[in-house]
């Protein structure tokens, strides 16, 4: 009796995806996969951009207290703004949630004074990320005394009142909420060579953030949604694609380095070796350090301070000003840091 042979399948081109390593942060991130069958650009493309602006889960305030405004459409003594504008401005907070349980923070400002998110208080679990954004300004006298609620979720929300108690018993306000970490996804096709084929597909996804998620996270993240619910439409055993496929070459794999070993923990790792131009020294001390060679961060932080005075035309005023940059990033002299060890965290994390 003659045996059933197995089917055989024609193999799949697997892309390969590669990073930008020039312009990924925690903002922005551009992606380029290649190569792809031909036509799988814009359906890949389609299904990434429609998960990623849709359904990747973030943190928002959904609802606050503000004390002396009962509504969003009231006055709020001694504050320059109206709590409609106060709740607009509530609104653009950015907000990392890092355990995914909801969470209270706290703003409690006198006087006259610019409230910023950096006057929030915010729950161990929930980091503010644009401290900078201003959410009022309070007059002489004055005081803007708000609690804040945030919630974790997908999408847009609106305001959801309670109808099982008493309109605004505890004087809460409800906002509509848009969760999304994602400000805006864009994706271009081009044609590229396999071979002698010149109909392949390369797809370069631009990924724009609010920097609560960075790019390289949310995408993982899309995948995952995505995979999760196409693993429901197989009628019967996965058909084999990834092992009857050539795979694209892997890179050499770059083993992480814990920053705390390092003594970088809390440090933006990238600053190290981008010129001194980033710390914004005055005209002098720039000069001064450019002519003795010390053009990087990583040069700089790596100069003991004794050796520093020792720069022609550098003296202490310099020094302490340089100082003063350095601890606004949380560098200091004689760091003695390993350039190849931060060659090697920065390749751990996909950047340069």
């Amino acid at each position: 009796m003659e045996t059933t042979r197995e089917k055989e399948y024609k193999p799949l081109t697997i892309p390969k995806l590669t990073w930008d390593k020039k312009t990924l942060n925690e903002t922005y991130g551009e992606l380029v996969a290649q190569p792809l069958e031909p036509g799988f650009g814009h359906t890949l493309g389609n299904a990434l951009r429609r998960v990623l602006l849709g359904s990747v889960e973030g943190a928002a305030v959904t609802s606050v207290i503000i004390k002396n405004a009962n509504n969003e459409f009231t006055a709020i003594p001694g504050i320059v703004e109206d709590a409609l504008q106060v709740i607009l401005n509530i609104k653009q907070i950015v907000v990392r949630n890092t355990s995914g349980n909801p969470g209270k923070m706290r703003m409690k400002v006198s006087g006259e004074k610019t409230a910023t998110v950096a006057d929030i208080v915010a729950d161990d679990h929930l980091e503010l990320i644009n401290t900078d954004h201003v959410i009022g300004h309070v007059a002489a006298g004055g005081e803007l005394d708000i609690e804040f609620f945030v919630e974790n979720g997908r999408g847009y929300q609106p305001a959801e009142w309670p109808t099982d108690k008493a309109y605004q018993e505890d004087g809460r306000i409800y906002l509509d909420a848009m969760f999304s970490p994602i400000r805006k996804i864009v994706f271009d096709i081009e044609k590229t060579r396999v071979g002698k084929d010149i109909d392949y597909d390369k797809m370069i996804l631009r990924i724009h953030t609010d920097g609560s998620e960075n790019p390289f996270d949310v995408v993982h993240y899309a995948v995952s949604i995505l995979r999760t619910q196409l693993e429901h439409f197989l009628t019967s055993t996965e058909i084999p694609f990834n092992e009857i496929s050539s795979l694209p070459e892997e890179e050499e794999k770059v083993e992480p380095v814990e920053l705390d070993k390092l003594g970088l923990k809390d440090i933006p790792v990238e600053l190290l070796l981008k010129p001194i131009e980033e710390l914004e020294l005055s005209v002098r001390a720039h000069n001064c350090l450019i002519n003795a060679e010390i053009k990087r961060v990583i040069d700089l932080v790596n100069v003991p301070e004794e050796d520093a005075l020792r720069i022609k035309n550098f003296g202490k005023k310099s020094l302490n000003e340089v100082k003063d940059c350095m601890k606004a990033f949380g560098l200091h002299f004689g760091m003695n840091v390993n350039e190849e060890d931060v060659k090697k965290v920065l390749a751990s994390k996909g950047t340069n």
